[in-house]
Order: structure tokens, then C-alpha cells, then sequence
């Protein structure tokens, strides 16, 4: 038996634990009533299973097949100290492998990019660290104020006139400016690039299920956007199309020339998911006069670990506001005058009647948003076109070693990319990443998962890799001498 008390002024708890009967018993006692936080003691349950018609708790689970029932007892080890604990919990984590112990190139939609520790010193601490939605104002001032100054930040970086706040990632992103343009212009055809993010694709196809949306596929035609296939299927049906750049290979895409073709139709929306961090040396979406900007924001001061949850960032012309997904915040005064923030724009099913909703994204990623916040402020207009410089000159000092390795080869040697690129093994990509993790190398992404061939490699580079890092790289493939 063990017996554990904690006592303060008319507040007690009590565990109670029984080896033999494997029970344990905790409970509540406040002002001397007594709660238990093990719901459901044999008095309880015989008056929960007359009210509803059974005489046993057999009876009521008679309808699940025996073999589906637990038989015995669970083989639980005996209950551990905090200590104990805390020592086997770091037992089992130093079995992993990481972007600490690890050099790592990999990509595809999450990025090791640096991040002052200012970030996480911000964004950790109480008064911030929360999922909560700020709905009372009054309270909420600093929240509200991060959020606005967010918007104003992704406003200027993708040269937008709104952005809003709590989009889940960069997939529902996107797959909300789907439906936020069948709203605007009540078409039922959506192209997209073949070149977008495969889970961009699933999460698109989820959305869109049982809406009589038609999704129609561009070619790919040297890693970019089909121009001509993008022409072909252009007509007056179709409500947007979506391009990515760089897009899920690396690649940048020619978004001037793919504008003109998607506004030969001028109710179709142009639909741009970009990486934001390229940004700070590309145009920005506004300059090929894309109507709807989304994007993950991971790179934004996000580590790699948030894996979920990330955050996407949307933004569109102000005369859309009222057609967009997820929250606005926007700036006021109080009654005494002094600048005040508040939810301008709340257009989820709880918020407004159901139909009406163009939304129902509900949890709020503005935590996520806060380190992008901290992030962008941080590094300035001149930092992030430093990030930015730093990734694609060292991506492209890395292929151009790779490049003229025997047997490796880049799969759109002349089509322009920024930080991430596909190369060509000798062998399988998996094996590749298996023999690199014996140099303690993340090498890349295998992309046969994604439906390539099995040989193909994609690499990410971001200014954190210094040179002797990407010599390594290329000095362990010279060393695997793959026939």
C-alpha cells in the first residue's frame, strides 16, 4: 500500500494505490466535499447501468466479441519515482537522432533554418504562451497586438494589401484559397501544378470532397509548371489556379508568363503558395499580380520539432476581406482615446450562422505566429535578404560539388531553384540516406514516396550549413565509389 497526503487551508488531496488489486484512488477534498478525479466508483456505475436498462457491465458490452476483450490484467511495470522517471524518459530520448547531433539537409516543406534565441525566449513566455483565441479584448491587448503586427509583417513581405491569422499549415492554406475563390466567383474548376506539395494535394482533395469542385492536373515539364499544358486546360469554368514557388522540387517557377494564362480569364484567381524566406530576394507575389498569397511559415522561426503544428499565412486584396478564412485583427481606439486591438473578423461556423461561415478553421496558431513575429523583427528587411542569399548561393555551391560526382547528376540542371534541388543516385535514394547517417548526415528526402523514382534525392540548404559542412557532403558521396 502506498499513501501519499498533500494538505493546504480546506484543500486536500489523497492517492491512495493498492499493489494487490492494481486500483488506485485520488481524491479531491475542498471545504470538506469529497470529488474524485476516478470517476465511476462500483455505487456509480450500478446506478448508471439500471438508469440505462442492464444489470452488469458484461451485458452491456455483450454485443463486442470476446476475443476483442481485454482478458488479464495489463503487464504494467511498478510505479516509478520522479526520478526514476525522469531518468528513463532521458534514456529513451538520447536513442534519437537530431538536427543537434546531426548535420541536416532535409527539406520539403520543413527547413533547418537558424533561430536567435531571443525567438523562444518571447514566445515561452506565460503571458504568450497559449492557443487560446484573445476573444475578450479587454484582456487580451498583447496577443491582439502581435497578431496585428503579424499581419502587417506577412502585408509587406508577399506586397498584399490584408493578411489574416490562424491558418493550421501551408496545406490548408492553400486549400482554403480554393474555396475562398468558388466564393468569389462561383466557378467549379480548380487547376493545379503537379508541382505543388503532394500532402498540399491530399489536403486540397479532402477539402474540396462533396463540394462538385473538378480538380484538373498541370503537367510538369522540366521540374516547372507546364506552360503550355497550364494554356490547355485554361477556359471560362475555371474559378483559380494554383502554383507554388519555388515549388515542391525547388524549383522557381515563371510566375509572370503563368500569370498571363491564368487572367486570360479575368474571373479566374491566381492562386501563389510561396516559401517565405524567398521571398527576401524574389519579387514578391504582388509584382505578378497574384490574387490569393499563401505559404507555410514554418521557416519563420519555427523549429523543425513543430512538425505540427506549423502555421500558414494567407493574405489578398482588401476588397476580399470578407470572403477570407480564419480571423482579422485590426487596430482601434478605446473609450479614452488610446490605440486599442480587437477580433475584427471572425469568419468560423461558431462565430457566425453555420452556412455563412467561410471558414472552419478553429485553433488558434497565433503561437506560431508570435516566433515569425519575433523572427521578422529580429532580422530586419537586410537580415532575411541575408537568410535568403545565404540559402540559395550555398544550395547552389552544394549541387554544382555534387554535380560532378561520378554517377550523381541534377534532375533539372537548367531550371533555376533557390534552396532546395532533386539530384539523380547511382543507386536508391534510401540507400544513399542510410549510408550518410554513418556520417552523421540528414543527406535529403527520399522522393519515392512522393511517386518518383526511387534514385531521386531532394536536398535543402539553408545559411546554417558553413562551408566544410557542404565539402563533407560532397566528400562522403566521392567516398561511397556507388557502381
Amino acid at each position: 500500500m502506498l499513501s501519499c497526503k498533500w494538505a493546504a487551508k480546506n484543500f486536500r488531496i489523497d492517492i491512495n494505490y493498492n499493489t494487490k488489486k492494481v486500483r488506485y484512488n485520488i481524491l479531491l477534498i475542498a471545504n470538506g466535499e469529497i470529488m474524485s478525479y476516478i470517476p465511476n466508483t462500483d455505487a456509480e456505475r450500478n446506478q448508471m447501468l439500471k438508469k440505462i436498462g442492464v444489470h452488469s457491465f458484461e451485458e452491456l458490452i455483450q454485443v463486442i466479441p470476446k476475443k476483442f476483450r481485454l482478458q488479464e490484467l495489463l503487464n504494467l511495470s511498478p510505479p516509478l519515482s520522479e526520478l526514476e522517471l525522469t531518468q528513463l524518459v532521458n534514456a529513451l530520448a538520447s536513442k534519437n537522432i537530431d538536427t543537434q547531433k546531426f548535420i541536416s539537409f532535409l527539406g520539403a516543406g520543413v527547413y533547418d533554418h537558424f533561430i536567435p534565441a531571443a525567438v523562444d525566449t518571447i514566445v515561452s513566455r506565460p503571458e504568450f504562451y497559449t492557443a487560446y483565441t484573445p476573444y475578450q479584448a479587454e484582456v487580451s491587448q498583447g496577443t491582439l497586438q502581435y497578431i496585428y503586427e503579424y499581419q502587417t509583417l506577412i502585408c509587406e513581405l508577399t506586397g498584399m494589401g490584408i493578411s489574416n491569422a490562424s491558418m493550421y499549415d501551408g496545406a490548408t492554406a492553400v486549400a482554403e484559397a480554393i474555396l475562398m475563390a468558388v466564393r468569389k466567383n462561383h466557378l467549379k474548376k480548380a487547376i493545379i501544378s503537379s508541382a505543388i506539395h503532394p500532402e498540399f494535394i491530399k489536403v486540397i482533395q479532402s477539402y474540396t470532397e462533396g463540394i462538385g469542385l473538378e480538380l484538373v492536373f498541370c503537367d510538369i515539364k522540366y521540374g516547372r509548371t507546364d506552360i503550355a499544358n497550364l494554356a490547355d486546360k485554361m477556359d471560362e469554368n475555371v474559378s483559380s489556379v494554383v502554383i507554388q514557388t519555388p515549388n515542391f522540387l525547388g524549383n522557381i517557377e515563371a510566375m509572370n508568363e503563368l500569370e498571363k494564362v491564368v487572367h486570360s480569364n479575368p474571373k479566374t484567381l491566381f492562386i501563389a503558395s510561396v516559401d517565405p524566406v524567398s521571398l527576401g530576394i524574389l519579387k514578391p507575389p504582388s509584382s505578378y499580380h497574384a490574387d490569393i498569397v499563401t505559404g507555410e511559415g514554418q521557416a519563420l522561426g519555427n523549429n523543425m520539432y513543430m512538425g505540427g503544428p506549423l502555421f500558414g499565412f494567407f493574405a489578398t486584396h482588401k476588397d476580399m476581406a470578407r470572403l477570407m478564412p480564419g480571423r482579422i485583427v485590426g487596430a482601434t481606439v478605446d473609450v479614452e482615446g488610446n490605440r486599442a486591438y480587437t477580433l475584427t473578423l471572425q469568419a468560423r461556423e461558431q462565430h457566425i450562422r453555420r452556412e455563412k461561415a467561410t471558414s472552419n478553421i478553429c485553433s488558434n496558431e497565433s503561437l506560431c505566429t508570435l516566433a515569425a513575429t519575433v523572427y521578422l523583427s529580429l532580422l530586419g528587411k537586410d537580415g532575411l535578404i541575408e537568410v535568403a542569399t545565404q540559402s540559395a548561393q550555398k544550395a547552389h555551391f552544394l549541387a554544382n560539388e555534387i554535380a560532378s560526382i561520378p554517377g550523381f547528376s541534377l534532375c533539372y540542371p537548367e531550371t533555376p531553384f533557390f534552396k532546395e534541388f532533386a539530384i539523380h543516385c547511382p543507386v536508391s535514394a534510401q540507400r544513399v540516406i542510410q549510408d550518410m547517417l554513418n556520417k552523421h548526415i540528414f543527406a535529403g528526402v527520399d522522393l519515392k514516396s512522393y511517386g518518383y523514382d526511387e534514385n531521386t534525392l531532394l536536398i535543402a540548404v539553408t545559411e546554417k550549413r558553413t562551408r566544410a559542412e557542404l565539402e563533407n557532403y560532397a566528400t562522403a558521396l566521392r567516398e561511397m565509389k556507388y557502381e
